[in-house]
Formats: structure tokens, C-alpha cells, sequence
């Protein structure tokens, strides 16, 4: 499909919804354009089957058949990653980085191998034709959360600093883990892994973050030589795209080199921010990455809404449907609830206990883009019918984290921000009576 063509109805989306949303509807922009791109998306594949016009049925092909994973993965990502990671607060992440690593790493690892091993169950229950390790295959590709759905929707609903940072920051680095736990279980699924994983997973992390402080070190003292506001937005699009090209190229995760790439620019502007507000008295360049976050996220959501118009459906799905939601809730749980007891009572954020860490951490985890590119890779090299549950798990796993718990996620909050100050009056008051 012609790129500007595709655009074009991209905006018209994009404002349509936007206006309808914001005069009637009043829900959070981001689950607004997902839900509304895929109701229409519905109504137009039924006009297509109910009335055989020849320029419909071509219209819903090219607009369902636009590369969505070649979009994502090897275009906007990497600029979508840098923007979400150029706002951490470096400070909240320090203070919060046992918690961030445990569930970025350990509980990204362990949700996935949950997923598969109850998900074979299922398989074999109803004979879906998958073993254990695709099955686990499946896990890791739905088991990260998204950064993009994170950052694009948290972050209207009124979390606490503290709270947001751990969810955003878990988001922003758990990519890189499923990533690189994909790459390892798909070379054992293809019978031709003998890379350890540790030592996969050190190369990937390290040849990243090693590969990013370098080249953004060089291009931000090049930056600070200029008085240019567009200058330094155009140095900043050069180096994160320029090291997850790097990166891609040589093995290492370009996910986790995004990331870092956009915590350095970060920490290191804060070192100059009053040079900058001499030559960038406008804020040009925060405005830049905010215009663009918000922007790539808008269209990101519509296009995954289009995707049912060229979404093949499994026989299986009446199972998958229920499976796809309970089993992700079930293998986030566990992974989420041995994280916590790692991180301790101490240095769990936000004074929650660990059932309610354990309850917010799994109803916060939203699934996005990512997992769904990774489902259209698993094409290359799996069986046609399993590649299609593949695409029908990951999808009701986005609509469901998306669209039932990022809408309900505020009320969880706010529920157990209740709970957690009724158990801290109740524990006050025994001290007290003691």
C-alpha cells in the first residue's frame, strides 16, 4: 500500500476517534483508538462478506495487509523506546532499581515459563498440537509488558511517582528480556540453540548498554558544541536510531540500547539544563520527543486495531479466548508474587504489602506492539495453523490487558491505595493499644 495513502487514513482515525472520544465517550485516549479502529474494522469486514463489492474487499486487504511487524521492529520502535525512556526519573530508579530489575528480569523469565508449561496443559486437554516448548515459546512472547502501552496510558490515570516509575522503568528493560528469552527458546523450537542462555543474555544486555553509553557519549558532547535547538533534536534521532541499527547488525538487543540511549541523553541534559534553556528557551527538544511519544503511540494503537481486517482465526478459539486472558493474570501472578518476595517488605515501592504489590503489578502490566511483532515473526519457521494461535493468544492478550485492565486499573488503585491505608491505621492503632 502506497505510504502516504496508508497515513491518510491513519489521521482519519486518529481524529475521528479523538473528537468522538472527547465529546461523548470520555475514555482514555489511547484504549479509545483501539477499541474504536477495531469495532470499525469489524463492521467493515461484515459489509465486506455480506455485500461482494469487488473495491471493498480490495480496500479491507490493503488496509489489513500493511507490515506491522517490518513497521514496529525496524522502523519507529527504537524512537518510541527513547522517548519513553528519556523521562525516567533517574532518581526514582535508583531508589527503586531492585524492585525494576527483579521484575524486568526474574519475573519476565519465570511468567513465561509458567505460561508455556499451563498452556501445554491446555494443549493437551484439547489437542492443540503443540509441545512444551512451543508452548513456552508463546509465554515469552506474551509476557513483557509494553513500555509504549504503559507510558501511553499509566500515566493519565493518577498513579503515584513512585508507583509509575517502577511499572514504566519494569516496561522499558522486560523487552529486552523477551526478547532474548524468544531468541533462545525459538533456537531450541528450530532444534538448532546451543547458546547458553546466560551467556546469551550477558551479550545481548552488555553489547547494548556498552554500544549505547558509547556512541550517545560521543554525539552528546557533540550536541553540547551546538546552539540549535533543531540540532540537537536531529543528534538525538541520529543516536538512538544509529545504535539500534549498530546493534541489531552485531547480535545485541537494539530494544535495551534504545533504552539506555534514551536514560543517557536524559541524565546527561539535566546536567546542562541551564545551558539549554539559554539556547532552547521554547523547550523545543522536550517538546520533540513528547509530540512524537504521543503521536507514534496513536498510530501504533490504530494500527493494531486495523490488524483484524487480515487477522486469520483459529478453530481452537472459543478455547484460546478464555485461556489467552486467565493464564497470563495466572503466570504474571506467580512471577510478580516470587519477584516481590525477593525485592522484601523494605524495598517494596509504594508501602504496599506484598499482596498488594503482587495485585497491583499484575493488573498494571499492559501488553502492546511488541509481542504482537513477535507473533507475525514466528511465521518464518512454525507450522501455519500454530502461527495462527500464536496471532489469536497475543491479540486477545492486548485486548484484554488494554482494553478490560486498562480501564479498571484506576479503580485497582485506588481500591488498594484504601486497603493499604485501612491495614496501616489498623497496625498503628494495635502498636498503640500495646
Amino acid at each position: 500500500m502506497d505510504i502516504l495513502y496508508f497515513l491518510i487514513i491513519i489521521l482519519i482515525f486518529i481524529v475521528l476517534i479523538g473528537v468522538l472520544n472527547q465529546h461523548w465517550f470520555h475514555m482514555q485516549p489511547d484504549i479509545a483508538l483501539i477499541c474504536f479502529s477495531t469495532v470499525f474494522s469489524l463492521i467493515l469486514l461484515v459489509f465486506s462478506m455480506l455485500f461482494d463489492f469487488d473495491e471493498v474487499s480490495a480496500f479491507v486487504g490493503k488496509l489489513g495487509d500493511f507490515g506491522f511487524e517490518k513497521y514496529l521492529m525496524d522502523g519507529v520502535l527504537c524512537f518510541m523506546l527513547f522517548s519513553g525512556a528519556s523521562k525516567v526519573n533517574i532518581r526514582k530508579f535508583r531508589e527503586n532499581v531492585r524492585a525494576i530489575s527483579l521484575l524486568a528480569l526474574l519475573t519476565t523469565a519465570l511468567s513465561s515459563l509458567f505460561y508455556g508449561v499451563v498452556f501445554y496443559g491446555v494443549a493437551c486437554l484439547f489437542r492443540l498440537n503443540m509441545d512444551l516448548l512451543t508452548c513456552i515459546l508463546l509465554g515469552c512472547v506474551v509476557s513483557p509488558t509494553d513500555p509504549i502501552a504503559a507510558t501511553g496510558i499509566l500515566n493519565k490515570i493518577g498513579l503515584s511517582k513512585n508507583v509509575c516509575s517502577v511499572i514504566e522503568n519494569e516496561s522499558l528493560f522486560n523487552d529486552g528480556t523477551g526478547v532474548t528469552l524468544f531468541i533462545f527458546v525459538k533456537s531450541l523450537v528450530i532444534q538448532s540453540g546451543q547458546s547458553n542462555f546466560a551467556l546469551l543474555m550477558f551479550r545481548e544486555i552488555v553489547g547494548a548498554a556498552a554500544v549505547a553509553l558509547g556512541i550517545s557519549f560521543l554525539l552528546f558532547k557533540l550536541m553540547e558544541t551546538t546552539r540549535e535547538p533543531i540540532m540537537c533534536i536531529l543528534i538525538s534521532l541520529l543516536d538512538v536510531s544509529l545504535v539500534y541499527m549498530i546493534c541489531e547488525q552485531l547480535g545485541f538487543s537494539g530494544v535495551i540500547a534504545s533504552v539506555v540511549c534514551g536514560m543517557y541523553f536524559s541524565w546527561a541534559y539535566t546536567g546542562v539544563e541551564r545551558r539549554m534553556r539559554v539556547i532552547d528557551p521554547k523547550d523545543l527538544y522536550r517538546d520533540f520527543w513528547e509530540i512524537t511519544e504521543n503521536l507514534l503511540n496513536a498510530v501504533m494503537f490504530v494500527m493494531i486495531g486495523l490488524l483484524v481486517l487480515n487477522m486469520p482465526v483459529s478453530r481452537y478459539l472459543p478455547v484460546l479466548l478464555p485461556a489467552a486472558a486467565l493464564i497470563n493474570i495466572a503466570a504474571r501472578s506467580f512471577g510478580v508474587s516470587v519477584s516481590s518476595i525477593l525485592t522484601g517488605k523494605r524495598h517494596i515501592p509504594g508501602n504496599y504489602n506484598i499482596r498488594e504489590y503482587v495485585i497491583l503489578m499484575t493488573w498494571s502490566a499492559l501488553k502492546g506492539g511488541l509481542s504482537l511483532a513477535l507473533a507475525f515473526s514466528t511465521r518464518e519457521f512454525l507450522p501455519e495453523e500454530i502461527h495462527i494461535i500464536f496471532l489469536n493468544v497475543t491479540y486477545i492478550t492486548i485486548f484484554f490487558t488494554v482494553l478490560v485492565q486498562g480501564l479498571t486499573v484506576k479503580r485497582v488503585y485506588y481500591a488498594l491505595e484504601k486497603h493499604k491505608i485501612d491495614r496501616m491505621v489498623k497496625n498503628r492503632t494495635e502498636r498503640n493499644g500495646k
